[in-house]
């Protein structure tokens, strides 16, 4: 791929495989393919959700609300989640299968306590850079590619903030999957195409 060009695995984390605490249907079944996929780029961040015991956006953080189910935070509308992706647990580790040891950046995303952050770029307060454009401009970098879990959050969120940074943007069907709760993978096919995000699949894909 060309040099302007990177890679971003989002959430690849056994918390999110199937037998995990907040499992992605199939999420498994795309390893190899982000594997295959990584071997084209040289530039490769990876992400991890990365939360704090207690953290806000866990339902049992909130007595009396159950798992699902959504409530007002400060920045907006907020999912309650299972908790998972727990700092130094396994469920926070990278699926053992996935093999990118060029991956240049690993991007740990969701650990202030009070706010979620779907987006490797922005947290859900929708203020808070994590740093990842400045990591990506310092290279040159102006196209991104994602793929990863879930498509309906994080993957999509990312994506839509990559634009709002001004980047070229294309999300990798067939390396993505998503949880579908409530309607989320409609809504996240709508905000991508609003944004001017890409959907493509890897023979779409131009080295």
């Amino acid at each position: 791929m060309p040099a302007d060009r990177a890679l971003i695995v989002v959430d690849m984390q056994n918390d999110f495989m199937p037998g995990g605490a907040l499992a992605v249907p199939e999420g498994d079944t795309i390893v190899e393919t982000i594997n295959r996929l990584a071997r084209r780029f040289s530039n490769v961040v990876l992400t991890q959700d990365w939360h704090c015991p207690g953290h806000a956006s866990f339902a049992s953080s909130h007595p009396g609300r159950e798992v699902y189910e959504t409530f007002d935070a400060f920045y907006g509308p907020q999912v309650l989640w299972p908790d998972h992706c727990v700092m130094g647990t396994p469920g926070a580790d990278l699926h053992p299968g996935l093999d990118i040891p060029h991956a240049g950046l690993i991007l740990r995303k969701g650990y202030h306590k009070e706010v979620d952050s779907y987006s490797a770029f922005l947290e859900a307060d929708r203020k808070t850079r994590t740093g990842l454009d400045g990591w990506l401009a310092s290279r040159g970098i102006t196209d991104i590619v994602v793929c990863g879990v879930a498509t309906d959050f994080c993957v999509g969120w990312t994506a839509c903030d990559a634009r709002h940074f001004g980047l070229t943007v294309s999300v990798v069907e067939e390396a993505s999957r998503g949880i579908d709760l409530d309607g989320s993978m409609a809504r996240a096919q709508r905000n991508m195409d609003i944004a001017g995000v890409n959907v493509v699949t890897m023979s779409q894909l131009v080295d």
